[in-house]
Order: structure tokens, then sequence, then C-alpha cells
């Protein structure tokens, strides 16, 4: 594509979504931040290879910069009777597609989109659309048109089953309906971006849907330093509502408190920035949630990955898969002890993990976690695998409490936290500039999602690569725990301050 209204698919559904996104990629792509997930880069490679499997052999038309040898390529394939042909690419007047899989069907052909997701989602409906329209533009004869996803309700026992991995789902009738819809698509994409000029286009909800843009950052820079979009649990739809109304600074949104129905947490949330309002807390709630509490006292973390294509029994796509937990051990004085669990790569760590587990928690303890529901559901899937740990198991999860209660009900509230109850706003909130909690200084882990990444991986490294992971996984989890232990001091502060004033 050496135009700038060239069309490749993906171009096509960039353009779908924003039109100024390729306009920005062609003369100010400097301005994009990096928005992809090399996780899901690598899902949708490994899904798209095993897709190949699915009729058996298949003839695959090998990747090259000229456009022109592959689809010379995939005409010798159609030439010599492939019945399968992978990445089957087709060009004309400037549009080009690489199909993931076209499938003979009689006297013609049906077209396969392979994605590794679990459903069929609206910007597939118009890949699938574009596809079919440059290939109907070539004369080929499309029978049928399927989007290959895989089968969330699969459940691994044995050797992998590629045609129960796999769902087909038939597109056909929704796809030939928008062949008009995509040919005015494709006018009216080519007509925005062949300006010179910057176009104007306003943010709204395509800047996040289907996908986040790279160019967020840089098309609502006009924003104020604190305005509509900042406020927690607030709906992007109402967001943008207000803002199109010109509601958009926090100056404004108290003007129109009345009128658009703000509710006490987003004007306190508001109040506390511009009235620059100290730390806010209700002792006797705090104290109440104290009392909950019992000593030893387990705070709990575990760090789960997904497999899209799930490589142990009992798994299915993208389940959460535990494979390691860190437990700090507080005594009633704030004595503490710490383990941890991280399960060896390239293995099934749910056993090793759930054993672990239970050996660390005695019966009839009790557990503290930041935002439980998902140590719950960890403890809950690992006690369903496993019957005969289930008894323990259940006893973890019936004693587990939630750090989280304080501060998702604001008995505790500081204006650093944004309006967010989430660990990464309480956090630096309650300990600011706190080189002990700096996620940033860690080693190689720094986030959840880099953990899941890391391991998921860690079995394809050296064996010197595998013992550097392992030591950040170990760090990364292990200041998750005490970072709950310092939340947890901070609450007793509140009370202790509270009684002796």
């Amino acid at each position: 594509m050496s135009n700038i209204t060239d069309l490749s698919k993906s171009r096509y559904c960039k353009g779908v979504q924003c039109p100024k996104i390729l306009w920005l990629d062609a003369y100010k792509p400097e301005e994009a931040e990096n928005v992809l997930s090399e996780q899901v880069m690598h899902n949708g490679n490994l899904v798209g290879d095993l897709a190949r499997q699915y009729f058996g052999s298949c003839a695959l038309v090998e990747f090259s910069y000229q456009k022109e040898q592959m689809t010379q390529q995939t005409q010798e394939y159609i030439r010599q009777g492939a019945e399968t042909i992978a990445e089957a690419a087709f060009m004309t007047d400037g549009l080009y597609c690489a199909v993931d899989l076209l499938h003979r069907n009689g006297d013609g052909w049906d077209l396969i989109e392979v994605k590794s997701s679990t459903k069929v989602s609206k910007i597939y409906l118009e890949d699938m659309a574009f596809q079919n329209y440059v290939l109907t533009r070539c004369g080929i004869p499309v029978k049928r048109v399927f989007n290959m996803h895989l089968n969330s309700s699969y459940v691994r026992k044995g050797a992998l089953d590629l045609q129960r991995l796999f769902t087909l789902e038939d597109c056909t009738e929704t796809v030939r309906a928008m062949y008009d819809a995509v040919a005015e698509r494709i006018a009216g994409i080519r007509s925005f971006i062949s300006v010179s000029e910057e176009p104007v286009r306003d943010i709204d909800l395509h800047c996040h849907d289907p996908y986040e843009c790279a160019y967020y950052g840089y098309c609502s820079r006009h924003l104020p330093e604190h305005s509509v979009f900042d406020l927690a649990g607030m709906f992007a739809k109402t967001k943008y509502k207000h803002y199109h109304n010109g509601i958009i600074s926090y100056e404004d949104l108290l003007a129109h408190a009345k009128e658009i129905k703000l509710n006490a947490k987003h004007r306190r949330q508001i109040e506390s920035v511009l009235y620059h309002r100290a730390d806010e807390t209700d002792c006797k709630k705090i104290r109440e949630f104290l009392d909950t509490l019992r000593y030893p006292l387990y705070h709990l973390d575990f760090e789960t990955y997904q497999q899209p294509v799930p490589e142990f029994d009992g798994v299915r796509p993208y389940q959460q898969i535990p494979f390691q937990y860190s437990l700090h051990i507080e005594q009633e004085d704030g004595t503490l002890e710490h383990r941890e669990f991280l399960a060896k790569e390239g293995t099934d760590p749910r056993r090793a993990l759930a054993e672990q587990l239970v050996q660390d928690i005695p019966q009839g303890v009790c557990s503290l976690a930041y935002n439980m529901s998902f140590e719950k559901s960890v403890i809950s899937g690992l006690a369903e695998q496993f019957p005969d740990l289930a008894e323990a198991l259940t006893d973890i999860h019936d004693n587990l409490h939630d750090l989280m209660i304080p501060f998702r009900e604001q008995s505790y509230y500081s204006a650093a936290m944004q309006g967010s109850y989430s660990i990464k706003y309480v956090l630096p909130a309650l300990y600011p500039d706190d080189p002990e909690l700096d996620y940033h200084s860690l080693d190689a882990v720094h986030n959840g999602s880099e953990a899941s990444a890391a391991f998921a991986t860690m079995a394809s490294h050296s064996p010197e690569e595998i013992a550097a992971l392992r030591k950040a996984l170990l760090q990364y989890c292990g200041l998750d725990t005490y970072a709950m232990v310092k939340v947890l001091r901070r609450l007793k502060e509140a009370v202790r301050n509270a009684a002796s004033a």
C-alpha cells in the first residue's frame, strides 16, 4: 500500500472506527501511543496458525511486502486445485485483503475469517464484508462467509479436538447485505483522508470502540486537567453527552449539578479537587470493618493467566489459571511472615498451587484480599477441580474478607484516589512517593498483565531469562500483599488518630 487512499482490510477497519486514524498514520504517526497488546497479538497468531489445520492440509501463501507476489501465488494455488488456501491474497482498485482461510466449496469458495475471540463482534462483520467485497470485485465466487472463533464451552480432555475447539459461525447473509454499504464506506474513508490539511473529527465513543485509539491523547489534548472524563463510575455514553453539551470541566459539572443529576460520589470527587480538601475518614465505619478481622491475618493475592488454546485437561479457552500467590501473615502486634508459591514454567500449575495453599492457610483463620471476588472465584475453581481439597479450599473461601470495602464505601477518601477504589489509585493516595511501594522500580514485571504474559511465555526462554523472570514475578506478587499490609495499617492509624484527637 503506497497511496494514502489504498485500503487493506486492517486499514479499512481502522477507517470504519475513525477515518482520522488513517490520516494521522500518514501525517503524524509520532503522535500515536502504544495501545497494542503483545499478548493479544501472540494469541491471534497462535489461534491463526492452529486454524490452518482445521480442514487438514492447506496451501500457504507466504507473506511478502510485494503484494503482487502474494496475489500471483494465490492464483497459482487456485489453478493447481488447492482445497484450502491460507492467506489467500486479492487486490483490485487499491483494495487489498489476505483471507485467513479460503476453502473450496463446489464451483466456488467459502471465505473464513479466523479470530482468537469467543464470539463475533460488529467490527469482525465489517472485516468480513470488506473481504467479500474485494473477492467479489476480483471475480471470486464466494459461496459462504464464516467467522471461525474459539468455542468458550470447549473443555479439553486428552488430545486437542479442533472440531470442538473452533466454532464456524455462518455470517453469509449479514455480510452480503453489507455489500453496498462497504462501497459507500470506502468512498467516504477515501474522501476524508485524501486532504493534506488535518481533517476535523471530535472525540466521541468511537475513540474507544471497538479498540482504544492510539491517537486519543493527541485528539483530547484540549481537555482541561480535570474533566468529565475523569469521573469514576460514570458511563462513557453519559460523559460524552455532557461533553458535547459543553459541560466539560469540574467547574462546569458543579454549575450544572442539578440539571445533570450529579450524584454524591461524583460531587465529592469534584469538590475534593476544587476545594483542596484533606483526606476524609468515617472512623466509625472503618472501626466496624476492622472489628470483622481476626489475627493472625493472612493477606492473600493470586496471579493468573489465560490460554486461548487450553494446554491442560479440564481447561476452557481463556479460563483463569492461577500460577502464583503471595501470602503475608500478620500477627496482631504487626509481626510479618511471608510465604509464596510460583509454579514451574510449562506445567499445569493448579494442583501444586492448591496443595501448597491449603498447607499455608490453616482452616478457620481469617484471610484478606483486595477485591476478594477475584480470589474467591480462583479458590472456587480449584475446589471444583480437586474434590479431595475442596473442604480446605472452601474454608479459605468462606473466611476471606475484602480490604476494598472501606474504600468502595468511601469510609476513607482522598482526592488523590480520583473517585476510584482500585488499589492502583488507593495505594499511591495513602503512600505518595513511597519508594518501598513503587511498582515502577520493579524489574520486568510491574502489573498483573505483565505477570500473566511473563508466565505464559516463560517456558520459551533461556534458563538465565527464566531465572530473572521468576525473580521478577516473586518480587511483584510479594509487593501486592505487602501493599495490603500497608493499606490496612493506614486504616488503623486513622482510627487511632481519631480516638486521640
